[in-house]
């Protein structure tokens, strides 16, 4: 109905993502959220808002193959290279600063891990906590790098691990700059191949059209869900760290306002044109879910190209998460360090710390919970007891939400930079309104 009086998509998002704030409040205050009625209703509503997600994420394999293989189709060997090189290089310098943030956050508000009561839920995640990275350890880095490549490109597409979005990206490299080479011996096969690589992009474009048209019931369907289920008592247990870390993942917004003003794109345009996406992210969690609503906002609302668009989000799903990666594993290393005996100011940890941020970022999986297998890296990288990060059990999905609106953020920057500097953004298209 909203659509047909001409409401604007970014507003019925909007009033979606508050509709579900007030009708998951009113459910968890009238019946409480362990409630039947809670549980019952939520089953229902759930259909609603995790069948969106899965419509997403069913088409976010198709779509990074195929858009990424006909974007560097569309590119030269050096412009893929410099454009790939400036999207990775913004995503970890900006995942770095984050850290950065996370750290100076953590230390304004006296964060610590001392004197944390650890339940019967926390101890429990603690310990699963521990196994997992008995399985991650147990991989050296370098076969961890080499498997990015896939041995079944096929497999890969099904999005199973970690690292599935990397390797159909690094698929649809290795096809696309065969293409290329194929078009000075054969350019007609070249040619052909092109054409139904355009032809594909077209359709599975139109899916992503007819999914995105869902959002607003996508939006308030999840909303619903997470106000009315929250344990208020455990969030206010632990409300100084989610304060804290609101505070943080707001100074990355505006260092990222800040980027783009550098960059001579206006901020408040970003932010009214980035609204529906970033509220989404918020939403629903989920970095590589928001890959094709992120390719959509750059392309139609900001003037980006579809290869740096493309690249952008689909790189940015896996690599130099500011939310997850970066300003969350800082704040917990702050917290925890002064429980063995380290001072977290200290210039010599400050330094590996960002460092170990920094690199570590990649490959983290875009989805729920890939912040707390950032978290385990860079603890047990820094000697730290990965353990601990159990205590904040409670209260992950709340802070998960903001931190993966950071995430889509900062590949949506990557995306704009990158085509700024290479003058493959329509400044026109940006600025209007």
């Amino acid at each position: 109905m909203m659509q047909k009086k001409y409401v604007s998509f970014t507003k019925r998002v909007l009033l979606a993502l508050l509709g579900g704030i007030v009708f998951g409040a009113v459910l968890q205050l009238i019946y409480g959220p362990n409630s039947e009625v809670v549980i019952q209703s939520n089953t229902w509503i759930s259909i609603v808002g995790t069948a969106y997600v899965r419509l997403l994420k069913m088409i976010v394999i198709p779509l990074v193959f195929i858009a990424i293989t006909g974007a560097i189709i569309k590119q030269t060997g050096k412009d893929l290279g410099k454009m790939a090189g400036i999207i990775i290089l913004v995503l970890v310098l900006t995942t770095g600063i984050a850290a950065l943030v996370g750290v100076g956050t953590a230390s304004i508000f006296d964060l610590s891990a001392e004197g944390l009561q650890v339940g019967e839920d926390e101890s429990q995640a603690a310990d699963n906590l521990e196994n997992r990275l008995g399985e991650f350890t147990a991989k050296p880095i370098p076969e961890q790098i080499v498997e990015i490549i896939p041995i079944n490109p096929f497999y890969a597409m099904t999005g199973q691990g970690s690292s599935a979005t990397l390797s159909v990206v690094v698929f649809a490299a290795f096809i696309s700059i065969a293409t290329l080479g194929l078009r000075r011996k054969k350019p007609e096969s070249a040619e052909h191949f092109a054409k139904i690589i355009s032809t594909l992009h077209d359709v599975v474009m139109r899916m992503v059209t007819l999914v995105l048209r869902l959002t607003p019931y996508g939006v308030l369907a999840l909303m619903t869900r997470v106000v009315s289920t929250s344990n208020f008592s455990e969030i206010a247990r632990l409300l100084k760290f989610v304060i804290a870390s609101y505070v943080a993942l707001i100074i990355m917004f505006i260092i990222h306002f800040v980027i783009l003003a550098i960059f001579g794109l206006n901020p408040m345009t970003y932010l009214k044109k980035s609204a529906s996406v970033l509220t989404f992210a918020f939403t629903s969690r989920t970095s590589a879910g928001a890959i094709p609503l992120n390719v959509e906002t750059q392309t139609d609302k900001f003037g980006v190209s579809e290869g740096h668009a493309n690249l952008s989000a689909s790189l940015g799903s896996s690599i130099g998460q500011n939310g997850c990666a970066g300003i969350y594993p800082a704040m917990l290393a702050v917290m925890i360090a002064p429980t063995v005996g380290i001072n977290p100011l200290a210039p010599a940890f400050l330094i590996k710390l960002v460092i170990v941020i920094a690199l570590s970022s990649f490959g983290i999986a875009g989805v729920g919970g890939g912040a707390t297998f950032a978290a385990l890296i860079v603890l047990s990288t820094m000697g730290l007891p990965v353990g601990l990060v159990g205590l904040l059990i409670a209260i992950e999905p709340l802070i998960d939400m903001g931190r993966t609106a950071v995430n889509v953020s900062g590949s949506m920057l990557a995306g704009l930079v990158s085509s700024k500097v290479m003058n493959n953004i329509d400044i026109e298209k940006y600025n209007e309104k």
